[in-house]
């Protein structure tokens, strides 16, 4: 039976993937005590210690502003922990799926952002997922590392369940209307990450062969484009549809909501190299959050 490590296995997209990867083999997603991201020297050894077949890490330092105030907390989390793990991986000899974000671009491109892209992020966030990145890319191992972007779910903290909240409890809401990506459901990126792993555990010599061709940086979100402003109004439309109310939205800019950390304007990410490499494409943001309220 193939042995699979999770990272971060309480968190929205770890508690996905916990599900999701079940039918692949045993899945560990041990907490805090036995796998602290925030000390990266005790990494190895906690690793060695599963024998996994595959280290999934979806773990990360998330609090996008409050990472302004904690960056050495994030640093280690985001930038130093996912170098441990990949360099633990490839002395397994085993590949490491890793989870990045939007956050690497700065948001100018008046398009969809490609890998090819130049990263420049613009927050400690930013710059730490891109510290991780560059980790794990100097270690030369086996290793996926997908993008995402504006990740929601039935868990943990995030804008979907937030403007739930919010449109029961108020009267009018005011959201950004002037950030632009594409929201992505956990339960879709656990599923899509699912396939992937399979390719590889499941695939004989042959696929394995292809796959050798094939490790490096993924962008994996949803379909289509909104901004916030657009998002809110669907999770409202929904409010209205099944409790006969919701809170009355307003559009507002950027400046007009300062926060710590600067946010990408443009946060769309260009999916198809994942298509062309692997055949995974993932439904349009609207079908996500229609799947995701019906669950």
């Amino acid at each position: 039976m193939r042995r699979i490590l999770v990272t971060g296995g309480s968190g929205q997209v770890g508690w996905e993937l916990r599900r999701a990867l079940a039918p692949l083999g045993d899945v560990f997603a041990p907490g805090r005590e036995l796998l602290d991201l925030a000390r990266p020297q005790t990494l190895a050894a906690a690793v060695a210690q599963f024998k996994p077949d595959l280290i999934v890490n979806p773990a990360a330092y998330t609090a996008v502003d409050k990472a302004e105030s904690e960056p050495d907390t994030a640093r280690l989390i985001n930038g130093v922990a996912p170098g441990v793990l990949a360099e633990t991986a490839r002395k397994l000899g085993i590949p490491l799926v890793h989870y990045s974000t939007d956050y690497v671009f700065d948001g100018r491109l008046d398009r969809a952002y490609r890998e090819t892209d130049e990263p420049n992020p613009q927050s400690v966030y930013g710059a730490t997922k891109r510290a991780g990145e560059e980790a794990i890319l100097a270690t030369g191992g086996r290793f996926l590392i997908l993008r995402t972007s504006w990740v929601y779910g039935l868990r943990g903290k995030n804008f979907l369940l937030t403007m739930l909240r919010l449109g029961r409890e108020r009267e009018e809401v005011g959201v950004v209307d002037d950030q632009i990506g594409a929201p992505t459901w956990s339960r879709m990126i656990a599923e899509a990450s699912a396939q992937l792993a399979g390719t590889w555990l499941a695939g004989g010599e042959a696929v394995r062969a292809r796959m050798e061709q094939s490790w490096g940086i993924y962008h994996l979100s949803a379909g289509g484009q909104t901004s916030w402003h657009g998002f809110t109004a669907a999770i409202f439309a929904h409010l209205q549809r099944t409790e006969g109310r919701s809170a009355r939205l307003k559009a507002i800019g950027s400046a007009d909501y300062p926060t710590p950390a600067k946010r990408p304007a443009n946060s769309r990410l260009d999916c198809g190299k994942l298509r062309d490499a692997f055949g995974l494409a993932l439904p349009d943001w609207q079908t996500g959050l229609d799947l995701c309220v019906e669950a």
